[in-house]
């Protein structure tokens, strides 16, 4: 399979090969919701369960059951709190994460300087990863990858440098340890190296004019954050300023939900629908 350079080619993949998901929307009544469930359902990759309840709480309830009787493949969040979805996905008794898993976000971008998709975690969930939770994160990342089409996905461990600090940045620590772990063939076929800036990370040139070594050569596939903060900053500025696309999912729990902001596009909920059906 050839990588999906952008959210285009990522829908048409999934109109060819015959993809379709069933989707329990939570409380999609808002446009933006509806527009992206309706144009997903066009395109042929996605069939539609609208849960709406005037307590968002039960309608949150519902689609959780859904996906725990085997009726729906992917959640996705329409027009309610992102609170009252979770605590029915995290629910001990009904909810639908397994026990071992972590509950993380991943996010998928264009930006118009990269030539390809540049995926990343975490954003908007877990503020500061333990090493057990970032070898997870880094599991999800590697599976949504090669799902894209990247059958060697090169990753970077972010941090404000090159160099390992334990007294400042006790992570660097944990990010030669995983560097190592990869290098046995824990992880399958990829790259994994850092810690790394991220102009390292995503620039040749600004790696060779630094003069450091990276078997990620600058053209990483994936980053993973040392904390929610830096991952929260670098998303917002993207969008931001750079006007990218983006697509977010959650994974862990027993099937993918979108998770986008209530004030997304109706564009960014397509794209992240679409990422989720892969």
């Amino acid at each position: 399979m050839k990588a999906i350079q952008c959210f285009d080619e990522l829908a048409e993949h999934l109109k060819a090969s015959g993809t379709r998901r069933r989707v329990a929307v939570v409380c999609g009544q808002d446009e933006s919701t509806k527009g992206a469930v309706m144009r997903a359902k066009e395109a042929g990759f996605a069939e539609p369960i609208f849960v709406d309840d005037d307590d968002v709480d039960v309608a949150a309830a519902k689609a959780v059951a859904l996906v725990r009787e085997g009726q729906a493949d992917v959640i996705m969040k329409g027009l309610l709190n992102t609170d009252n979805l979770l605590k029915a996905i995290l629910n001990k008794e009904t909810g639908i994460l397994p026990k071992g898993q972590v509950l993380t976000h991943l996010t998928c971008a264009k930006l118009p300087m990269y030539d390809k998709l540049l995926f990343m975690t975490d954003v908007a969930v877990i503020p500061y990863p333990t090493k057990e939770q970032r070898e997870q994160q880094l599991q999800y990342l590697l599976t949504l990858c090669r799902k894209m089409g990247v059958e060697e996905p090169r990753i970077a461990l972010i941090s404000c440098s090159e160099k390992v600090n334990p007294k400042h940045f006790p992570c660097t620590v944990e990010y030669q340890e995983l560097v190592e772990k990869t290098k046995t063939g824990a992880f399958g076929p990829c790259i994994v190296d850092g810690p790394l800036d991220l102009k390292t990370s995503l620039s040749p040139a600004a790696l060779h004019k630094k003069g450091i070594q990276s078997p990620l050569e600058g053209k990483s596939d994936g980053l993973i954050f040392s904390d929610i903060q830096a991952g929260n900053v670098f998303y917002k500025t993207i969008t931001l300023f750079c006007e990218a696309q983006t697509a977010a999912i959650l994974q862990g729990p027993q099937v993918p939900v979108v998770l986008t902001s209530r004030a997304d596009s109706a564009d960014n909920k397509f794209y992240s629908l679409a990422l989720a059906c892969v």
